[in-house]
């Protein structure tokens, strides 16, 4: 079973954490903890229609081995 609580950390008391208790005895839980209000790296820059369907493209030339360039190794020793 999965239940996601969105609460204000206002909110965090103990009633919560008895609430939490009752809906899952004597059970192992994991708790994530998150800011819906922040964009990760990737939903940044996935944001933008250009940028996404530009990166999209650079995914898949990876994965079809299309415009992959390697550097000279030899530099780096």
């Amino acid at each position: 079973m999965t239940t996601t609580f969105a609460v204000n950390t206002d909110e965090l008391d103990e009633r919560f954490l008895a609430s939490v208790k009752a809906m899952f005895p004597h059970q192992t839980v994991e708790i994530a903890v998150s800011n819906p209000t922040e964009m990760d790296e990737t939903e940044y820059l996935l944001s933008t229609p250009a940028n996404r369907e530009r990166l999209l493209k650079a995914i898949a030339d990876v994965e079809a081995g299309r415009n992959i360039v390697i550097p000279d190794q030899s530099l780096f020793r």
